[in-house]
């Protein structure tokens, strides 16, 4: 995207290296970080698109440490995907950082530079047995964790943001241990309706597939929001005004069909890591 800024200047000065006159308007071009340092890597849109969400997800606390990886599957098949490297911040993470991998190769964590060994089990399950699982984004964040770690975790529909995953929720009550290969393939069993998009994984954290970047990070992003409101409910204690099953499912439909709003989300947190100047897309 090209970009125009206008410098108005009292003093002799430069921008850059263009020496400017006093009391002059100076037109500079600036172009968005992802076009100026651009490697000569596959994929590229999609490895801005992941490296922006991940930068983001920090930004608003949702990471824990080094833990935590989001996916997306580049092939038709959906088995070739980028992940992010392992054990790297997602607050450093650049789009040339992403690994390439392929859910087929059984070689894969005995190779340099392997991913870690739960989010190989975990995404590489999921992109060799959902082939509608384009991109899969797993977190412990805060209010998801919490909605996790309860004995019923099931979102009710109380507000607009709830009702946003009625029926549209699965809750892992199984959990056997870390997320390694025999796991991971237990939890994409799950996950073979393409009309469930969200599992809350019992005792752990929560996980979010969809058709894009964009998409993914948008629902994950406002199942927080909506695990917050219930759990900011709950410490009410106070009873619960819940919407009926027929209501709730009218506006998980009209969300559903609301035009726009995960690409909009996704432009917007480019444009402010942009105007900040971040490394995210080199």
């Amino acid at each position: 995207m090209l970009c125009l800024k206008i410098y108005r200047l009292s003093i002799p000065g430069r921008v850059g290296s263009i020496p400017v006159r006093p009391h002059c308007w100076l037109i500079a071009m600036s172009v968005r970080s992802q076009f100026v340092e651009r490697p000569e890597l596959a994929h590229w849109e999609a490895r801005v698109d992941l490296a922006a969400v991940l930068r983001w997800t920090a930004r608003l606390g949702m990471h824990e440490a080094v833990a935590n990886h989001f996916s997306l599957a580049v092939n038709p098949e959906g088995t070739r995907f980028l992940i992010n490297p392992n054990q790297m911040h997602f607050a450093r993470i650049r789009a040339s950082d992403l690994l390439e991998l392929d859910a087929h190769d059984k070689e894969t964590l005995s190779r340099p530079g392997a991913p870690d060994a739960t989010a190989w089990g975990l995404h590489g399950s999921l992109h060799r047995r959902c082939r509608h699982a384009r991109c899969v984004m797993h977190l412990h964040p805060p209010f998801a964790t919490v909605l996790a770690s309860l004995e019923d975790s099931i979102l009710p529909p109380i507000d607009l943001n709830t009702a946003t995953f009625f029926n549209r929720m699965i809750v892992d009550t199984a959990l056997a241990g870390l997320a390694f290969e025999a796991e991971g393939e237990r939890c994409a069993a799950m996950l073979t309706d393409p009309r469930i998009r969200i599992m809350v994984m019992g005792n752990h954290g929560v996980l979010a597939i969809g058709d894009s970047v964009a998409d993914t990070f948008n629902r994950l992003y406002y199942f927080e929001r909506a695990a917050q409101t219930y759990i900011r409910a709950l410490q009410t204690g106070k009873p619960l005004r819940r919407m009926s099953a027929e209501i709730a499912e009218k506006v998980a439909r009209d969300l559903e069909r609301y035009p726009g709003q995960a690409e909009s989300h996704i432009a917007e947190i480019k444009s402010l890591l942009d105007e900040e100047g971040s490394n995210y897309a080199s």
